[in-house]
């Protein structure tokens, strides 16, 4: 039980939920960090694989469902489809020749190097999902304070962003809303469809920044970012922690123990 300066002690972080969500933020973050260190330091399929794998098997703890993540996560798999198709035709033709057809050839080099690339960024990827998924805002800017010692002022700045982030889709449904009102109706083509969207986006940008200006300087007046601080609830470390950070450590190991022992093992900077 943390003591606050004034002798009162500090309730603990808030328990319950799911086995991520009763982990500390940091113990998650440094997990994700050993994930996404696993697939960058090599550039080949299999560690990303072990890696993907081992973060689609989490879906059950979060209680959500593939359809589900699939929902939530299509820009992702899109992206991910992109830059493998890119790479597939743009990297160098190694090996085994699968397909030519014109100026597009596809060997089975490129082709290896294009499925790393996809599986490669959506490994990267979910772990900040899920880290945003499973942890609460205040939690996180908690332990920053308390454990990293980080500037009060970054962290309250840090939460007030997190915590704006949720309004932006509202606001971007309350945008779209204003812009039929003024009688721009629906777009149709291609074309007017980008051009709405750009004007909308920016309208977005140019809100969110007023609303962080009005924040900054409503924190700035309450006397946010003083010297001294007290918490409502103390951010501590458990065994819950030691096996989040234990798992990330040995899924990332492995992954690239794998590569290695399958010989795909591709260094980043060679």
């Amino acid at each position: 039980m943390q003591v606050r300066p004034d002798g009162t002690a500090a309730a603990p972080a808030r328990p319950g939920g799911s086995l991520l969500k009763r982990a500390n933020p940091l113990s998650k973050l440094a997990s994700a960090l050993l994930l996404t260190l696993a697939v960058l330091v090599t550039v080949d399929w299999v560690s990303s694989t072990v890696v993907l794998a081992a973060e689609l098997a989490l879906l059950p703890l979060l209680h959500i469902r593939i359809a589900t993540l699939i929902r939530r996560t299509w820009p992702l798999l899109v992206a991910a489809l992109i830059g493998a198709w890119g790479t597939a035709l743009l990297a160098e033709k190694t090996g085994t020749v699968l397909l030519e057809t014109g100026p597009l050839v596809f060997t089975s080099g490129s082709v290896a190097a294009g499925i790393a690339i996809g599986l490669r960024g959506l490994a990267i990827a979910l772990p900040g999902i899920y880290l945003l998924t499973t942890t609460d805002p205040t939690d996180l800017a908690d332990a920053l304070a308390q454990k990293l010692k980080l500037p009060h002022r970054f962290v309250l700045g840090a939460l007030a962003a997190m915590r704006l982030v949720g309004l932006l889709v509202e606001e971007w449904r309350t945008l779209g809303l204003a812009r039929h009102a003024r009688g721009a109706g629906p777009d149709t083509g291609a074309a007017a469809r980008l051009k709405g969207f750009g004007g909308q986006s920016v309208a977005l940008l140019v809100q969110a920044i007023r609303r962080a200006t009005r924040l900054a300087v409503a924190m700035e007046a309450r006397g946010f970012g003083a010297a001294e601080r007290t918490w409502a609830r103390s951010s501590t470390f458990s065994g819950v922690d030691a096996a989040v950070f234990g798992a990330g450590l040995a899924v990332s190991a492995g992954a690239v123990a794998a590569a290695v022992a399958a010989g795909t093992f591709n260094f980043i900077l060679t």
